[in-house]
């Protein structure tokens, strides 16, 4: 995934097991105390490489150094600078400009060089199932109990009860319209193929995106049988893909960067598209008439996670970051500087207190009934919720989408 930061752009593997260096450990596995639907869907039946390691039970003695991999803008001087002085721990970072980077970069569990990641959930299943990530102790993680409960233990990071990670920051991807083109708001991401619209388009450059089509083919084609738009059969694939081709023809440009999107809208180029609340926002503080929803159909979304590497040289470094940044203040912070929404219910207040009206703006505030309309994103796997292995993996995904965009 590409992603937009201030001054920006953002957006198999070998494993190897070691026990976690300067931590007391235990014999448990991920530490969770909640429930956990974790384990069903795709992944039942599949067992990550490290699903075996043990967890620590307490945090060690900090090794003086700790080394991100992250979205540009998710280690900024506002909490890296306090971080350190708090924890003596040396933060360096490491950027990344997509998820397939990361993947990368995480190969061989970190190199022994990474102690985290912050991956998206189209890269998360490929660094637990390629052995590049291991489980963490999430009692130790404390803020992890003021989480929204959707992002407590996600199938996109816990696997059989056991956390790989910790989950951090999210947001839908949303039907951006301008008001004076539609207004009557649209209800449905039928427009995103309409061609009263050729020309006026504007959809994100990313293979995930496939999801958004058959999110909306689930509802609009019931007879396809989607029931999760990252599961996939050939047939439905096929009938997704087919839709994105006709598509394309109305698409004036797959976007980059968020900027490149607010550019278009600005211009009065498109009227419509696929976006993040970020875009909205920006575009309404700047005067340009527009709105943000999620239609009747539902929508995707990408929510991020910390993750461990499989043979971080730090870890107790890391555990102090993933408990750090988890706290309602941290989350407040990220949250306004990059337009996205906390995983900590307590960071609202403090959304405010920072940028009036952000809370709410980001959605940090809605019921639980908003964020279950909101499919996040996993990476597909060729292994499907039914346990057979009929589904269409994500490279399949990767080389369907260069023959959409062309």
């Amino acid at each position: 995934m590409k992603r937009w930061v201030p001054g920006g752009a953002l957006l198999a593997a070998l494993s190897a097991m070691v026990l976690v260096a300067g931590c007391g450990s235990s014999g448990s596995t991920s530490g969770s105390s909640g429930s956990s639907t974790s384990g069903s869907g795709a992944t039942a039946g599949l067992t990550p490489p490290q699903a075996g390691t043990a967890v620590p039970s307490s945090v060690g003695k900090t090794e003086g150094k700790l080394n991100l991999i992250a979205w540009e803008g998710y280690a900024q001087p506002q909490w890296v600078n306090p971080f350190e002085k708090a924890t003596g721990c040396q933060v360096s970072v490491k950027y990344a400009g997509s998820s397939s980077e990361m993947v990368s970069l995480m190969a061989n569990g970190g190199g022994g060089q990474y102690d985290l990641v912050s991956a998206s959930g189209d890269a998360d299943l490929r660094l637990i199932y390629g052995g590049d990530v291991k489980p963490i102790n999430i009692s130790l993680i404390p803020s992890w109990r003021d989480f929204h409960p959707f992002l407590q233990a996600p199938p996109f990071n816990t696997i059989g009860g056991k956390h790989y990670g910790v989950s951090y920051e999210f947001g839908p991807n949303v039907l951006l319209y301008s008001k004076k083109a539609f207004p009557t708001a649209p209800n449905s991401w039928s427009v995103l193929y309409n061609k009263k619209y050729a020309g006026q388009i504007t959809v994100p450059n990313n293979p995930i995106q496939i999801a958004d089509a058959a999110l909306y083919l689930s509802k609009t084609q019931p007879s396809l049988g989607i029931t999760d738009p990252y599961e996939l059969t050939q047939s439905q694939f096929n009938a997704t893909v087919a839709l994105l081709k006709q598509q394309q023809p109305l698409v004036k440009k797959y976007w980059d960067l968020a900027s490149q999107e607010i550019s278009l809208f600005s211009s009065g180029t498109t009227v419509v598209g696929a976006a993040w609340p970020y875009q909205a926002n920006t575009l309404n503080a700047s005067g340009d008439k527009v709105a943000g929803i999620i239609p009747s159909q539902g929508a995707t979304g990408w929510a991020d996670t910390w993750m461990l590497a499989t043979n971080a040289p730090h870890p107790n470094c890391a555990y102090k970051w993933m408990q750090w940044v988890t706290t309602p203040k941290v989350q407040a912070q990220e949250a306004v500087y990059f337009g996205e929404t906390p995983a900590n219910k307590l960071a609202c207040p403090i959304m405010d207190s920072i940028q009036k009206g952000s809370c709410a703006a980001y959605h940090a505030n809605a019921p639980e009934s908003y964020f279950n309309t909101i499919k996040f994103w996993k990476t597909p796997l060729a292994q499907c919720g039914n346990g057979k292995n009929d589904c269409v993996p994500f490279q399949q995904w990767v080389t369907a989408w260069t023959q959409i965009t062309g």
